[in-house]
This record gives structure tokens, C-alpha cells and sequence, in this order.
């Protein structure tokens, strides 16, 4: 197993690439930690050269080509994007204020993370104990649980099952499209707006009250967050 690590500071940019799976966890540290098989390889880039990659090819494959290009002149040295390549599977550790962009071929597991993921699995993504969630998708099951997303008008999709959970949700529409059907339902006020299209079947997870909506007033899976549960005293 070969491993690896880079100095990214407090709060850095991590986007971390695999050919199967990785885990990702936060750590008390401004070190990038990298664990892998094969295929590893580290590096730092500046934001400017990310913009312009980005610009030139699409985000999705934004490494498949590393443009070598001197800094710009009064370029802040500190604005720095760590790269994570492993060709097969793997773990990293990133300092716990990162902001994570995932991409895997398989799986995707994500804890503890204080900044915000995106992520993209091509077959399991499970995000647990983040902070924000950014963009997401699966190709066949994802369970989700963040303290706050990113937008105000989201779309999340995945091809089995989806188990959804944003702990701060108290005002939002919400659109279903699983193996079931399709439902609506409001939180609140209905201010923000997330659609979650599933293959399999989509569990909405809150201790929010949800009022479901026409024309036929049904509601899908909804749970209570699993803390509150464990929190009920069984003789109250």
C-alpha cells in the first residue's frame, strides 16, 4: 500500500479522483493523507490554473489533463487546489475545514467533514457527518446526511435507493420520483426547493412536521433522524 501526504493548510481545496473507491475522513491536521494501490499520485495546483482547466475541458474531467503553466505574476502562492489521483482504491485524510470534490469510478464514502463535499459515485455514495452538502449523484444508491446544503434549488439523483437527511431543512418544497411514484410535500414555508429522483425508493429523513400537497396528498417514506429516536426515553 503506498501512501503519501502534502502540507494544504487549514481549510484547503481537496479534488480526490479513483478509479473504484475511496474513503475520505477528516483529521485534526493541515496534512493531505493518501493511501492507495496503484496508480497514486499528489499534487498542488493553483486556482487560477483550475479555473482555466475547467474553462478549456468541463469539470468532469477536469484531470484527465494537467495544464503545467507558470503562476501568474502577484498570485496569491497561498490559493492552492490539492490533487489526489488513485487508480484503484483508497483512503484519504484531509484537514476537517476542507472543501472535498469527489469523483469515483464505485463507491464513495465521506465522515466528518466540516466544509462542503460534491461528490459523484459511480455506484454507492454515503455521506455521513458533513457539514455542507454541495452537487451529488449516484449510480445506484446514496444516503445522505449534512447539516446544511448548498442552493436553493436543487436536484438529487440516484439509481436504487436514496436516503436523504439535511439537518437545517425547515422550509422547503420537496418533489419525489421513486419506484413508487411520484408525491410532493412542504416543510415550512416552502422557500427552497429540492426534487430527489430515485430508481428505487426515496426515504426523506426530518423532525420537521410535513404537510403533504396536491392533487393527491400523498406523502412517500419519511423518518425521524436516527439521534432523535435514540434520544426518547422509553418510560417518558
Amino acid at each position: 500500500m503506498t501512501q503519501r501526504s502534502i502540507l494544504a493548510g487549514t481549510k484547503p481545496d481537496v479534488i480526490i479522483k479513483t478509479g473504484v473507491s475511496v474513503t475520505v475522513k477528516g483529521h485534526d491536521s493541515d496534512l493531505v493523507r493518501v493511501e492507495g494501490r496503484s496508480g497514486l499520485k499528489v499534487e498542488k495546483h493553483s486556482k487560477a490554473e483550475v479555473a482555466r482547466a475547467r474553462a478549456a475541458i468541463g469539470e468532469h474531467v477536469l484531470f484527465d489533463v494537467h495544464l503545467k503553466k507558470p503562476n501568474l505574476k502577484g498570485q496569491e502562492k497561498d490559493k492552492a487546489v490539492i490533487e489526489v489521483q488513485i487508480g484503484g482504491s483508497g483512503e484519504v485524510l484531509v484537514p476537517f475545514d476542507s472543501n472535498v470534490k469527489v469523483y469515483a469510478g464505485r463507491d464513495i464514502n465521506v465522515l466528518n467533514i466540516k466544509g462542503q463535499v460534491d461528490a459523484y459515485a459511480g455506484f454507492k455514495l454515503n455521506l455521513q457527518d458533513v457539514h455542507c452538502l454541495g452537487n451529488a449523484s449516484a449510480g445506484w444508491t446514496m444516503d445522505i446526511d449534512c447539516q446544511t446544503m448548498a442552493g436553493s434549488d436543487v436536484t438529487f439523483s440516484t439509481g436504487s435507493d436514496l436516503r436523504f437527511h439535511i439537518a437545517d431543512l425547515t422550509s422547503v418544497r420537496l418533489r419525489v420520483k421513486d419506484l413508487g411514484g411520484y408525491w410532493e410535500a412542504r416543510i415550512g414555508d416552502g422557500g427552497k426547493s429540492v426534487y430527489l429522483k430515485s430508481g428505487g425508493d426515496v426515504t426523506f429523513v426530518t423532525d420537521q412536521k410535513v404537510e403533504p400537497q396536491p392533487p393527491d396528498y400523498i406523502l412517500g417514506r419519511i423518518e425521524k433522524p436516527f439521534a432523535a429516536v435514540h434520544d426518547i426515553d422509553p418510560n417518558s
